[in-house]
């Protein structure tokens, strides 16, 4: 039972993503207080953690390196301590997104076509030409990521994204609507479409507060056909297994113009901020914010 334990919710973390995390661990915190549950935060700042005596669930809202990547996961094993979310072989596995795509390919999940170049020596082209996108591959929230829409920009992109990684998937840009698929216990919510102010869905247009910049806009649910919608979401739910995620997750989909899902990634511990997509589409099937984060304690505690 839930009302019997000591939820630590961990935030912050050491990556790029604290200022981000720290908004959803708040946002976490108050949805477990406001059901008269035992919550307190855990400011995590480095890659130690300190959890309070009688700790008997972390909630983990630390988005990218450290929280997502599977390192948290591995020392809360070691420790015995129950969290909340996918476990460590599945968080690596989901947050590098070059063996995320060796296990969508091997598991006949739709996915664009992409290699893994080696940038240690300076850029290098890939195979197939412009347009693509450059990724850093253990990075989240779309850090580092560069649109290549023409060949004579290529280089340039590729050599600023290798600051961040020095290998780097190259993956065929797919134009068409940008959608986001919640899976939680193995069931698909409902699509969100994604619509960026300038086209593209950096951290900027994800978190706009964070810049001051101009937000996206989300359409829940997504206003597409049945037949579509379930293909989406079938594709989702395939890519949840196919990385062997555990509890819940949030993937990535865009919409090809022959109405084709294409899953570009799998996001282990989603934003849950006020802006956040999951949220969003939990709202849209019924389901509060505090009501959502019960459910994922809870699945998670039978995991």
């Amino acid at each position: 039972m839930l009302s019997d334990i000591k939820i630590a919710v961990l935030m912050g973390g050491p990556g790029s993503e604290r200022q981000v995390s720290l908004a959803s661990g708040k946002a976490v915190l108050n949805a477990l207080l406001s059901l008269g549950l035992d919550a307190v935060p855990v400011d995590v700042t480095g890659t130690e953690i300190a959890l309070p005596a009688g700790t008997g669930l972390c909630f983990n809202v630390i988005h990218g390196t450290f929280g997502e990547d599977g390192r948290l996961q591995e020392i809360l094993d070691a420790e015995g301590t129950p969290y909340t979310g996918a476990r460590a072989d599945s968080s690596r596995r989901a947050f590098d997104k070059s063996l995320a795509k060796q296990a969508f390919l091997a598991a006949d999940v739709p996915t664009p076509r992409s290699e893994v170049i080696d940038c240690s020596n300076g850029p290098v082209m890939p195979s197939f030409p412009a347009p693509f996108v450059v990724k850093p591959p253990r990075e989240g929230s779309s850090v580092g990521i560069e649109i290549v829409k023409t060949q004579m920009k290529a280089e340039a992109a590729i050599a600023k994204a290798a600051n961040h990684s020095k290998d780097l998937l190259i993956e065929e840009f797919i134009s068409g609507p940008e959608l986001t698929v919640p899976v939680i216990d193995g069931k698909a919510y409902p699509v969100v479409h994604i619509i960026p102010p300038e086209g593209v869905y950096d951290m900027a247009a994800k978190y706009p507060w964070l810049s001051g910049t101009q937000g996206s806009q989300y359409i829940c649910p997504a206003d597409l056909d049945l037949e579509t919608t379930k293909a989406v979401q079938a594709a989702a739910v395939a890519a949840h297994h196919a990385l062997g995620i555990e509890v819940y997750s949030r993937v990535d989909v865009m919409l090809g113009a022959d109405n084709r899902p294409y899953v570009l990634e799998a996001n282990t511990i989603p934003g849950m901020t006020e802006t956040s997509l999951l949220p969003k589409s939990a709202a849209a099937a019924g389901l509060s914010f505090p009501e959502l984060c019960k459910l994922i304690a809870e699945i998670s505690l039978k995991s």
